[in-house]
């Protein structure tokens, strides 16, 4: 039936395609960048690296100690020079990740101390055998868009450590990965054994499916070994996240835009020194937020301030053109409960509005320390009713539906219409997790409650999806090279 009111365009009309939360303006955005600017120039920040210092200095920067007061027109050299937009691909080479704009992917959190058994629920350390499994969780999710480490196990030499977790990952999914290193020589090694997997290291640099994951120090402090690590990953062009950890109050000013100052001169110390080293080399900045809680002598992970400030963060970014790395999908609670549920979604949807690029932090407990396959699992139900809601309504000819309701009349039911068989699936959002059921059915099947349903369906991931494997020529490299740099150690 013809829906379409007329053939003429519209002029001027304005169309919100998707739903975003830009919470600072601007004249905002641009007033805490200027006051980065001027931090950077007149108080500078603390090189600890050498080499940096000599790059940095030969570029125009003023050297005393080390102490690196940068100008400002350097600065915002290499915030335009940086590129706006960095591509990940999949272990095959495929486009995958489009680190751009408002494209928002999610991922589950790192460095855990402990982790929970899915199986048995104990809180315990974390083995290789638990990386594995996230690499065969993150393969099978849908709305989980890159793999990372759930924490460093504790059943290989802990030098090597970030060489087993990238090899643990590489084996058991394709998704993209980020893969944190500890120091310029794992680097190496991770590098070496990306290049295996690609062809040689051209390919990878031409189709990168990992990305470096570097810590700055915070509160205006590079160290020697975050500082080898940048210009490590320059010189190699391989795309790297810079990342901040700042505490409200303690690390930085207690205000969120004191603290987003902080962190954003923080970031641009990467960013100038990536592009002084190799211009273009792709940089994804970011931080992590969170407030001293002195009476429980936590830094918790669900508070409100922690996707707050991370999304004043991701504005900014998105300002000054650069990929966002943020955080969400932590939890303070230890077990999967209404708390948690809470903390998780309400992070999720919230970076996600931002329009924050790569969103890392799904299946944390216990304010980060301990990793869980099982909130994993619920997070990429949360991940789909997130972008279901941030993809917002589509208006058109055709869905404004003028002719099938007239044809329906008031009163009249759309279920057999043409309209509704060609819009039902796609329209709507359909859950593979949470029960919808009735009463009788849903105790039929045992009542099981989500945190019951989501560990079944983790075990069951577990003994039966099968991650496309690496060939054996692979595999056997990946090995030569963890066994070379072990022999080094």
């Amino acid at each position: 039936m013809n829906t379409t009111r007329s053939n003429f365009t519209r002029a001027s009309f304005e169309v919100n395609q998707t739903i975003h939360w830009k919470m600072l303006s601007d004249d905002q955005c641009e007033e805490i960048f200027m006051t980065a600017l001027e931090l950077l120039e007149r108080t500078g920040a603390e090189i600890l690296n050498k080499d940096a210092q000599e790059i940095m200095v030969k570029a125009g920067c003023w050297l005393d100690g080390t102490r690196v007061r940068i100008p400002s027109a350097l600065t915002e050299w290499a915030a335009k020079t940086a590129p706006s937009r960095v591509t990940l691909c999949d272990r095959n080479g495929n486009r995958a990740l489009r680190v751009e704009t408002t494209c928002s992917y999610y991922g589950p959190g790192q460095g855990n101390s402990f982790v929970l058994d899915p199986q048995t629920g104990e809180r315990r350390k974390p083995v290789k055998d638990d990386v594995a499994a996230v690499g065969i969780i993150c393969d099978a999710l849908q709305n989980i868009d890159f793999a990372l480490s759930n924490g460093c196990p504790s059943d290989v030499n802990e030098a090597s450590a970030d060489l087993h977790v990238f090899e643990a990952l590489l084996t058991n999914t394709t998704k993209p990965i980020i893969q944190y290193i500890h120091g310029v020589e794992q680097a190496q090694a991770i590098l070496e054994m990306g290049a295996a997997v690609a062809g040689d290291l051209r390919e990878l640099q031409k189709n990168p499916f990992f990305v470096f994951l570097i810590d700055a120090d915070g509160t205006l402090v590079h160290s020697d070994d975050a500082l080898a690590k940048v210009i490590f990953a320059a010189k190699n062009g391989v795309p790297f996240i810079y990342n901040t950890k700042l505490i409200l109050g303690d690390s930085a000013p207690a205000a969120p835009a004191g603290a987003l100052v902080v962190a954003l001169a923080d970031v641009l110390v990467g960013v100038l020194l990536s592009q002084l080293v190799r211009q273009g080399t792709p940089i994804i900045a970011g931080g992590i937020f969170t407030i001293n809680d002195q009476e429980n002598g936590i830094l918790p992970w669900g508070a409100p301030e922690v996707s707050l400030v991370g999304t004043g963060m991701s504005n900014l970014l998105r300002f000054l053109r650069i990929p966002s790395f943020g955080f969400a999908g932590a939890s303070d609670s230890k077990i999967s409960d209404a708390q948690m549920g809470l903390e998780e979604a309400f992070s999720m949807l919230h970076m996600g509005l931002a329009g924050t690029n790569m969103i890392h932090g799904c299946g944390q407990l216990e304010y980060g320390l301990t990793g869980s396959l099982v909130m994993l699992l619920i997070g990429d139900e949360i991940v789909g009713m997130t972008r279901k809601i941030i993809q917002g309504i589509e208006v058109n000819e055709e869905r404004l539906a003028r002719g099938v309701i007239d044809a329906v009349q008031p009163g009249g039911a759309y279920l057999g219409e043409e309209h509704t068989l060609k819009y039902f699936h796609n329209e709507f959002w359909w859950p593979t997790l949470m029960s919808r059921g009735r009463l009788k059915d849903w105790t039929e099947a045992g009542s099981k409650s989500l945190g019951v349903r989501a560990t079944e369906q983790t075990m069951s991931i577990l003994q039966t999806h099968q991650p496309e494997k690496l060939s054996e020529d692979v595999a056997a490299k990946l090995k030569g090279i963890i066994e070379k740099a072990e022999a080094g150690l």
